[in-house]
């Protein structure tokens, strides 16, 4: 059984369902499974329908009007009963039907049955119903597993752990057994990502070559879902942008080429496909930031961007298994900097970071810049020994007009702290997540 952080969001809003739930993610992140685990372990009375699965559901859907007529139909339907105030209806793979997800403002109020969508895709086929469901629906996005759970299905205990943990926020190194520890099992989940098919597999069997078929069938439904769901004259620039991510990753400048995939075509063009696979959760972007100051979104230019796979897994599926193999057995000799990149860009993203990099000639290039604990943190990612050379994040961090407490570099090395930059080992990068506290505020007289 694999841990998932965000069944706690799930079971907290379960016991207080005042409002419609959403989950949003990209397939096959686990939605419909942490949804079941999740009202069976709270002994919840709840009746599942996937609208996939039976074309019957839909109509009882759209047939109904009232609370009334929706339990007529759906009792009649599948042959159960409702309890009033008590039993959840929980409607899976509803990307399709977006007419009910409007009717369920009017079913919520009513308050007799407690409703929980999901499906694949909900992040593009309703980001134009987002403004809609503000004040009735509660939305939860779901991720692969980050590093952090991945140890945990891969037996690793709480001890160590939390002795990791509290290695990060004390900057102290790690023991050396530890450390090489960590530094393997960091390596495999740069292999086997974090879709739980492929996780599970890996964990049951440690059969890589089944996690390979598995994550190449994703792959394949990714692409089945660019050419369903989009317009027909962009359904090949979808697949054409997904499939160069890899290929950039490994390129020194990371920023994405538009001449990759037309001659002379312009962001202004492309720019929503770009869009539409961040909306369906296959693809992180990171965004140049003019300045590395607060407010990073305010100074972010969209037209420069660096594009990242959202599992680390399935990009390195992508790049073949010679690469995979040499991952596995720790080939000092293989440049990993754009898959190290792309684990952190995943990783911050699943802690609700919005990352962005920075560029000028005079100071060089941050591989990332987010806002942590009010402060604008610079990070570099290192996947050589010359982890101790980064000149931009050091004309960056002692140049006093972008008052930067402190930066962070990511590497195979053990945690060191040189005045105001902290070298933490990669697969710290899961410690690092938001703290945000407001101030507690003194009702005025």
């Amino acid at each position: 059984m694999l841990y998932r952080k965000v069944t706690s969001k799930i079971k907290e809003w379960i016991r207080d369902p005042k409002r419609a739930l959403l989950i949003t993610g990209a397939r096959q992140v686990g939605k419909t499974y942490s949804i079941r685990r999740c009202l069976d372990e709270t002994d919840s009375d709840y009746i599942e329908m996937n609208l996939l699965e039976n074309e019957e559901y839909v109509k009882a859907l759209q047939q109904s009007v009232t609370v009334d007529d929706l339990k007529i139909n759906i009792s009649a339907l599948k042959n159960v009963s409702f309890t009033d105030y008590r039993t959840f209806l929980f409607i899976d793979e509803i990307q399709e039907y977006k007419d009910i997800v409007t009717k369920v403002k009017f079913w919520v109020d009513d308050g007799r049955i407690r409703f929980i969508f999901s499906g694949s895709l909900l992040g593009v086929e309703l980001k134009n119903l987002r403004s809609t469901p503000v004040g009735y629906m509660d939305e939860i996005e779901m991720f692969p597993l980050d590093y952090e759970e991945f140890l945990y299905a891969s037996g690793v205990k709480d001890e160590t752990i939390g002795y990791l943990r509290e290695c990060f926020h004390a900057m102290t190194p790690v023991n050396d057994v530890v450390h090489a520890k960590m530094l393997t099992h960091l390596r495999r989940y740069l292999v086997i990502g974090g879709m739980p098919a492929a996780v599970s597999t890996y964990v049951e069997s440690g059969n890589v070559g089944t996690v390979s078929e598995i994550q190449e069938n994703i792959i394949r439904q990714y692409k089945r879902d660019f050419t369903k769901y989009e317009a027909d004259n962009k359904k090949l620039r979808l697949v054409a942008i997904y499939d160069r991510i890899p290929a950039r990753l490994l390129k020194q400048n990371k920023r994405f080429n538009y001449a990759d995939i037309q001659k002379g075509l312009r962001f202004e063009r492309i720019e929503d496909s770009f869009l539409w696979l961040t909306f369906a959760g296959v693809a992180v972007p990171v965004y140049n930031a003019t300045e590395p100051r607060i407010a990073l979104d305010q100074n972010s230019k969209s037209s420069l961007l660096k594009l990242y796979s959202s599992d680390v897994g399935l990009l390195t599926e992508q790049y073949g298994g010679s690469l995979r193999t040499k991952i596995l057995l720790q080939d000092n000799q293989i440049n990993l900097g754009g898959v190290y990149e792309n684990y952190v860009a995943q990783e911050l993203n699943s802690h609700g970071y919005k990352a962005f990099f920075y560029n000028s000639h005079s100071i060089g290039e941050l591989d990332f810049v987010i806002e942590h604990d009010m402060s604008v943190l610079p990070i570099e990612v290192k996947s050589g020994k010359d982890y101790y050379v980064h000149s931009a994040i050091d004309k960056v961090t002692y140049n006093s007009q972008y008052e930067i407490e402190k930066s962070i570099v990511f590497s195979n090395g053990n945690v060191e702290v040189k005045e105001k930059t902290v070298y933490y080992p990669i697969y710290m990068c899961g410690f690092l997540t938001k703290q945000t506290e407001y101030p507690v505020l003194v009702p005025v007289e």
